[in-house]
């Protein structure tokens, strides 16, 4: 029996992304264009779980995959579908224990911390403006799958904000899909991607998420009204995200010369329009949760240029103009 042929039947059984993470040679990410971080600060909120409870092996586990694997060499059949059951059962999750990472891993868990002290840095000071004080959010890293205060999760949701734990949780392999699955790439493009969900926690400290998140639930899950209002919170998440950037540049001078192409490209690849076109073939703008690709690029843009919060209200304008 070919390893060729295990490596289709694991692909099946255990998931694609799973896969990947086990299989497949993590390759350096070349040509990415690069921020201004030289000699910046580390936050000291990150924590890397991808040790202690990364990739989950689709109930198996990775020591079950090797059985798998074992059953299948020896005999020259794969498992029936009632054994993989049984296999399962009982059985508790495990994770890789993978400690020796790839460079490009180490460079991007650098580059996660940097920003996030970025965000600790312009947040403190514009929450003292405001004569309040800043909370940061903590920053779990992990791999494949993860257990928050808002629910387990797997690497699929993508990087999310709970406001249960205060907490943004991230994949770092997310990043290095950006280029293959939606054509995004570049430092300031990943950086917009973690301040997007930190501007998610600045809503929470203001009290627009729990507010909004209240409204949603009267609404109803998948209803116009709850649909739209997710729309409102996203779009604004986009500004902070914007504003951040604007006041990172004058902190730092961190953006170089197509850094906010960039940003601009990724939140246009994120709309809901685009995402459903990819997908579809077609746009369901009553399903639109985050925003159209214009809605998204103009309020990161608006961001971007203003640096000035008092310019983020996306709640009280008509929803047709936003």
């Amino acid at each position: 029996m070919s390893f060729a042929k295990i490596h289709l039947f694991f692909k099946k059984v255990i998931g694609n992304n799973t896969y990947f993470h086990i299989f497949v040679h993590q390759k350096h990410i070349k040509n990415r264009k690069t921020m201004k971080l030289d000699g910046r600060r580390l936050s000291t909120n990150v924590e890397d779980r991808r040790g202690k409870g990364g990739v989950k092996a689709g109930g198996l586990g990775l020591g079950g995959i090797i059985i798998v694997g074992l059953i299948w060499l020896l005999t020259g059949k794969a498992p029936d579908t009632s054994t993989l059951q049984q296999m399962t059962q009982g059985i508790g999750t495990e994770y890789a224990q993978e400690q020796d990472y790839s460079e490009v891993d180490v460079e991007l868990m650098q580059f996660c911390k940097q920003i996030l002290a970025g965000t600790e840095d312009v947040w403190n000071a514009e929450f003292k403006k405001m004569g309040m004080t800043y909370q940061p959010p903590k920053m779990v890293i992990f791999a494949g799958a993860v257990s928050s205060g808002c629910g387990n999760a797997s690497s699929d949701s993508g990087p999310f904000y709970c406001s249960a734990d205060q907490t943004v949780y991230l994949d770092l392999e997310f990043f290095k899909s950006m280029k293959s699955q939606i054509g995004a790439d570049g430092d300031f493009a990943y950086a917009y991607v973690i301040a997007h969900e930190v501007g998610h926690h600045v809503q929470y400290l203001l009290g627009t998420l729990d507010a909004a998140h209240q409204q949603m639930a009267e609404y109803g899950k998948g209803t116009k009204g709850y649909n739209q209002t997710s729309v409102r919170l996203e779009l604004q998440a986009d500004f902070y995200a914007g504003v951040w950037a604007y006041h990172d540049n004058q902190m730092f001078g961190s953006l170089e010369d197509g850094d906010i192409e960039e940003a601009l490209d990724a939140a246009a690849k994120i709309g809901d329009d685009y995402l459903q076109k990819q997908a579809y073939g077609k746009t369901m703008p009553e399903t639109f949760n985050h925003g159209t690709s214009e809605q998204r690029a103009r309020w990161l843009k608006k961001g971007l240029r203003t640096g000035d919060m008092s310019q983020g209200d996306t709640f009280s304008p008509n929803y047709n103009s936003l």
